[in-house]
């Protein structure tokens, strides 16, 4: 019997969500790569735990995620390159 792994988009995910990140989206263009490569600097990485603990009820950005022990704030676009799985 095999399972495929279902994988979301942190961006599409409301408060109380919780999971795994477990990649990034792919992409030839270089300004998402960039912002790919600035997300990982600051902590997001392959296995950690992802929790999205709020968001701006007015337009629903920014964001509040916790990634391990950290709490960051980001827009929902910089989100959607995150892709997550549900714990």
């Amino acid at each position: 019997m095999s399972s495929t792994i279902q994988t979301v988009s942190l961006g599409n995910c409301k408060p109380g969500f919780s999971g795994t990140i477990e990649g990034f989206t792919t992409s030839t263009d270089r300004e998402t790569n960039g912002r790919i490569d600035q997300m990982r600097e600051m902590g997001f990485a392959e296995g950690l735990s992802v929790e999205v603990l709020h968001q701006n009820p007015f337009g629903k950005d920014p964001i509040a995620v916790r990634v391990g022990v950290m709490t960051i704030a980001l827009r929902r676009k910089e989100a959607t390159l995150v892709q997550v799985q549900a714990t």
